[in-house]
């Protein structure tokens, strides 16, 4: 529970089909439902019904994490390749297929002239809601900038449309937005502009390598990263306080992480208000999440040139020189995958109706467990912690903490009811 009374977060071991469940309330009102099924296989589901199915697929002697994803009545599939990135498991996105180089090298290099695009979106009701804090380019002098309004517009009515099916969207926008500004705007230009030429290298053996393609080289180059929130997430701040994220969102490496961190720290550049982590506000965000930030980034970018191609010599864009116009060409892996989950929209809503289920279980369980002992029955003594203790006595009194804040030297270990500081890892504040 929060400190105002609000339920945050609910675990569930072994129930039905599933091998565990969690569930996590936002501050912005969404629920998200992560189940790990006894077959291997992985369900999410998100506010408004949005959510995928995930399963192991193997091909060439390599794994693969096979998600359907189902978005506003619209079915698709990803792939995802696994890897290990300091004791944790992450999953880099994996493109289905690659452009000619031509084509990467048009994308990538300034176009001849700028050039004004009509996006058509005056009457769409996302960006009169999002309007305050979102203001696409005037011109385009090259694909990047072009494929930055596209990444930012696409999040932002997906984010409007998940809002307004959950009737979260009628109150209009808060009043103290801290908008993507234009450089802000220049510094996601700038990481398009590395995946591009990313996309590129990867195309030579058509497949990625986790290695350059995953968060660990960004954790470790020496670039400030910016990362765009694809999904609503609740992080913690160096005060240990929690906020929101919400999709479009901006924030920027501060520094490379310390060699045990298990987050990063950032600091944001765009908010848009309410219970929003506040612009400049520094807060850490888990190295999972941070990577399923750079899957959304790269996953939008794919389609986003899929569309650029269909569009070149339209609507103002410069047309294809012949040796880019070739069209992609599809990996191995993807060729030779199963199709998409028949089911899938069936089996978000089977995971969500469980979930409302088992969170009624759970309370109603927690409501009892909270009266007196039984009579006779010893009473558990208040778990003490003091000055001094180490970070494994912390965590054995009082077990996993809700959040850690990691700023080097000095780590912030947030439970419902208290804040731990450790300094040198050893306690030096209680709150």
């Amino acid at each position: 529970m929060r400190a105002n009374g609000t339920r945050s977060d609910v675990h569930v071991a072994a129930r039905g089909n599933a091998r565990a469940m969690d569930i996590h309330h936002g501050l912005g009102g969404g629920r998200r439902v992560e189940v790990e099924r006894r077959d291997g296989s992985r369900v999410v589901v998100e506010r408004g019904g949005r959510g995928y199915v995930q399963r192991p697929y193997r091909y060439g002697g390599r794994e693969y994490a096979h998600r359907t994803y189902y978005r506003n009545g619209r079915v698709y599939d990803r792939y995802y390749a696994p890897y290990s990135y300091r004791g944790g498991f992450m999953s880099v996105y994996s493109p289905v297929a690659y452009y000619p180089p031509a084509y990467y090298g048009w994308a990538y290099n300034p176009w001849a002239a700028p050039v004004p695009y009509a996006w058509g979106w005056g009457g769409n009701p996302w960006y009169g809601y999002y309007g305050a804090y979102f203001t696409p380019y005037p011109v385009y002098p090259s694909a990047s900038l072009w494929l930055t309004d596209y990444l930012i517009s696409q999040t932002l009515m997906t984010a409007y449309q998940e809002r307004a099916a959950a009737a979260a969207a009628q109150a209009g926008a808060p009043g103290d937005a801290a908008p993507l500004t234009p450089q802000v705007k220049d510094l996601i230009a700038a990481e398009v502009q590395r995946q591009i030429a990313l996309e590129n290298a990867e195309a030579r053996s058509a497949q990625v390598d986790p290695a350059s393609s995953g968060i660990n080289r960004l954790m470790s180059d020496n670039v400030q990263h910016v990362f765009v929130a694809g999904r609503d997430l609740d992080v913690t701040d160096a005060g240990g306080a929690e906020c929101a994220l919400s999709q479009g969102d901006a924030i920027q490496l501060t520094g490379p992480p310390p060699a045990d961190a298990t987050a990063a720290t950032l600091i944001v550049l765009s908010s848009k208000g309410g219970q929003e982590c506040p612009k400049g506000d520094i807060v850490s965000v888990a190295f999972a999440d941070l990577q399923e930030m750079q899957n959304h980034l790269r996953e939008t970018i794919d389609q986003g040139m899929g569309d650029l191609q269909a569009k070149q010599g339209h609507g103002g864009l410069p047309a294809l020189p012949p040796s880019a116009q070739g069209a992609p060409v599809k990996t191995a892996f993807a060729a030779n995958a199963p199709p998409p989950e028949a089911d899938v929209s069936a089996q978000l809503n089977e995971q969500a109706q469980e979930a409302d289920k088992a969170e009624t279980d759970v309370a109603a369980e927690a409501a009892k467990s909270g009266g007196a002992p039984a009579e006779g029955a010893a009473q558990a003594a208040p778990a003490q912690i003091s000055m001094g203790q180490t970070i494994d006595e912390v965590t054995a009194i009082l077990g996993k903490p809700k959040n850690i804040v990691d700023l080097g030297a000095k780590k912030i270990y947030v439970y419902n009811d208290m804040k731990i500081t450790f300094k040198a890892g050893k306690v030096a504040d209680v709150e």
